[in-house]
């Protein structure tokens, strides 16, 4: 647990990362989604460390511990962020992990610094290739979409937050796959982000196309998606992913609703050490 500082290579402003490192063995980076923080990934960090893995994740500049800094948040910045924190714990051999907005930082970092030092990656919930809805991404999410809720969460951050929550994990009249105390505390660790950084980080994952950065992939990719996922719809994303990554699969989680990462942790869980222990 600490910070990890990282510059800016177009202003050479410093900014400092909040980080957790635990267990010990092969080392296994997870980058965040939007709005969380690295606390996200609870049932992650606590569960693989069990089995020889050492478990790292950060929050995202703008979000959680790490400094907020006003702008700077384009994912030539963040990935450049992901490279700073793999460079200052002299990771090697890495299982990278992106969730949602994370994996684009994922595909930036092999597109702008050559995947160095990872050794698989794994894609959850993934915004890449594309989220618009274009001509050329037909099943995307149309823009009025985005400027709608960049509206909001000026607004009205929190009740945003509280609503987006719900849909985040598939919660319904009828369906509660999380209860009210987690959909509240998703809420807090959304909340801790800055107003800015929620608006800028969402026009990144909004509105960067990464079509012809996905090749640039170039190690063993586990795509895992579920098929009721109302936040980043799977047809845009992760199926459009598997088909540009070339040594890639693709796991539906039938029913699975965007946050995965708690509602199907078990199956996740598992699915990592599968996919990690092979050679």
């Amino acid at each position: 647990m600490g910070f990890i500082k990282t510059t800016n290579a177009v202003n050479g402003n410093e900014v400092n990362l909040f980080y957790e490192d635990w267990g010990q063995g092969q080392p296994v980076v997870f980058i965040h989604g939007w709005p969380s923080s690295h606390e996200m990934w609870e049932h992650q960090m606590s569960e693989l460390p069990k089995y020889g893995l050492r478990c790292i994740s950060y929050d995202r500049r703008g979000f959680g511990k790490s400094d907020k800094p006003w702008g700077d948040y384009d994912y030539d910045v963040l990935a450049d962020d992901l490279k700073a924190v793999i460079e200052a714990l002299d990771l090697k051999d890495i299982i990278l992990v992106g969730f949602s907005m994370g994996g684009g930082e994922l595909v930036r970092y092999f597109s702008r610094h050559g995947g160095a030092r990872v050794k698989k990656a794994v894609l959850i919930s993934s915004i890449a290739p594309y989220m618009l809805q274009t001509d050329t991404s037909p099943n995307g999410v149309p823009g009025e979409m985005f400027q709608n809720m960049m509206q909001q969460i000026t607004d009205d951050r929190m009740g945003f937050l509280e609503n987006f929550g719900k849909d985040f994990f598939g919660v319904s009249l009828l369906n509660h796959p999380v209860s009210s105390a987690y959909l509240a505390n998703f809420g807090r660790l959304a909340a801790v982000g800055s107003q800015p950084a929620t608006i800028e980080c969402l026009k990144a994952f909004a509105y960067t196309d990464f079509r012809s950065e996905m090749a640039a992939v170039n190690v063993p990719t586990l795509i895992i998606h579920g098929d009721a996922d109302k936040t980043v719809p799977i047809d845009a994303t992760s199926r459009e992913a598997t088909k540009m990554i070339p040594n890639s699969q693709l796991l539906v989680y039938a029913g699975g609703p965007h946050g995965i990462f708690y509602t199907e942790k078990e199956q996740l869980n598992e699915d990592l050490r599968q996919f990690i222990s092979t050679q």
